[in-house]
């Protein structure tokens, strides 16, 4: 007798697990062949009211779940090579599933990352969505956090703070005349995964940033044994948050402690900045020096023009 649970995941799922491994989600495993090379594992959930809000289309919770995944795997040098899903639901709306599952199809063909088993259980709340990827990359060359050395240069990718200022604009909170790209980076994170080579190639220290760039270049810095300090002007900003923080409505805190941007940062050498500057222009993908490692252990320093410190009250978002 097929359960309700096999028929949800026969109709939804299964026509997503293609890879041989997977085995139609038939069997209570999945192989992944590791091929000589090294397989990288990383797990990231989301839950309704913290990482996306209820009324959320259900192709970007399901895009959003994968991607902030893939994420940790472009910062780490990797490329996909598959993932597995528990999915909590608080009830099995056929529509929404239908939707859900949309989303995942769609980024599992543009990222080549196939889905290979999980488990789907009921719950009475809040809806929570966890993946685990899994990556390939050559032996011995995952880019770990530690490993930023004094005179490296601190690169970050894409803009930071668009992500906080949606969901601030989402819940109320924030008023702007530009919104829907906001609105976008928040529910629809864009993973890095075209410079996964470039990393592992030019950086001696890298993450993704998920909790806001100060905050995880403290953790970066943290692990390294080094300090850093951060031009503000340097830090790249789209159209509308440069237009909010012209205007006043925000300070700078606001978009580098709010999260959620899940863009690449990385340390490395000057003489091979160049080098990997060519190739994100290659990959599509902005890159910006932002500042340099120093020798110390105090948190890392965001100065103005005149080299003056900027003071931050809080540095990253935390769950507690």
């Amino acid at each position: 007798m097929t359960s309700n649970e096999d028929s949800l995941i026969a109709r939804h799922f299964a026509p997503l697990a293609t890879a041989p491994g997977a085995f139609g989600l038939r069997d209570d495993a999945a192989v992944l062949k590791a091929d000589g090379e090294d397989i990288v594992v990383n797990t990231d959930a989301i839950v309704e009211g913290v990482h996306f809000l209820p009324d959320d289309p259900p192709d970007t919770i399901a895009r959003k779940a994968l991607r902030t995944n893939l994420s940790d795997l472009a910062a780490k040098g990797a490329v996909p090579a598959g993932f597995v899903l528990t999915l909590a639901l608080k009830a099995p709306d056929e529509a929404w599933l239908a939707e859900f599952a949309r989303g995942f199809g769609e980024d599992i063909d543009a990222f080549g990352c196939p889905l290979l088993g999980g488990d789907t259980v009921s719950t009475p709340g809040p809806l929570t969505v966890s993946v685990t990827a899994f990556g390939r990359i050559p032996e011995g060359r995952i880019v770990r956090r530690a490993g930023a050395e004094v005179g490296d240069r601190i690169v970050v990718t894409g803009t930071i703070g668009d992500a906080a200022l949606g969901l601030a604009v989402l819940q109320g909170r924030l008023a702007s005349s530009n919104e829907e790209p906001l609105i976008n980076r928040y529910r629809v994170p864009q993973p890095r995964t075209g410079l996964a080579r470039a990393v592992r190639d030019h950086a001696t220290a890298s993450m993704d940033v998920s909790d806001g760039l100060a905050g995880d270049l403290g953790k970066l810095c943290g692990v390294s044994g080094v300090s850093a300090v951060i031009e503000a002007a340097r830090v790249p900003l789209s159209a509308p948050a440069r237009a909010l923080l012209d205007a006043g409505m925000i300070g700078l805190e606001t978009l580098v402690a709010g999260g959620d941007d899940y863009e690449i940062l990385c340390t490395m050498p000057e003489a091979r900045v160049a080098s990997f500057m060519a190739q994100a222009e290659e990959a599509g993908v902005a890159a910006a020096v932002i500042g340099g490692i120093v020798a110390g252990d105090a948190p890392p320093r965001f100065v103005d023009a005149a080299g003056e410190a900027i003071e931050l009250k809080r540095r990253s978002y935390s769950h507690f």
